[in-house]
């Protein structure tokens, strides 16, 4: 069983954590810029069900973002001059 921690605030969000949501594995990109109703940015992992970005308000992040410790700077991007290779393990 996957050991996870409810998001308690958005000001914690990292992208170096793993953050499960509706059942899938997401990285933290960004926040949008708007002070009143800020759109917090997630990307699934790779090799998970989903492929698009995920875009959540601070309401559901609170709600829906599970943190997984366990996961903690597991994935990582490798960058060269024609593509982006990430992998979690």
């Amino acid at each position: 069983m996957i050991d996870k921690q409810l998001v308690g605030c958005v000001t914690l969000l990292t992208m170096s954590k793993t953050y499960w949501i509706d059942g899938t594995l997401y990285r933290y990109l960004t926040s949008s810029d708007s002070i009143k109703h800020t759109q917090y940015y997630f990307r699934p992992l790779p090799r998970q069900s989903k492929s698009a970005d995920l875009k959540l308000n601070r309401d559901k992040v609170l709600r829906r973002c599970y943190e997984i410790p366990s996961l903690y700077n597991q994935h990582h991007a490798t960058q060269t001059a024609t593509a982006i290779q990430q992998s979690l393990f």
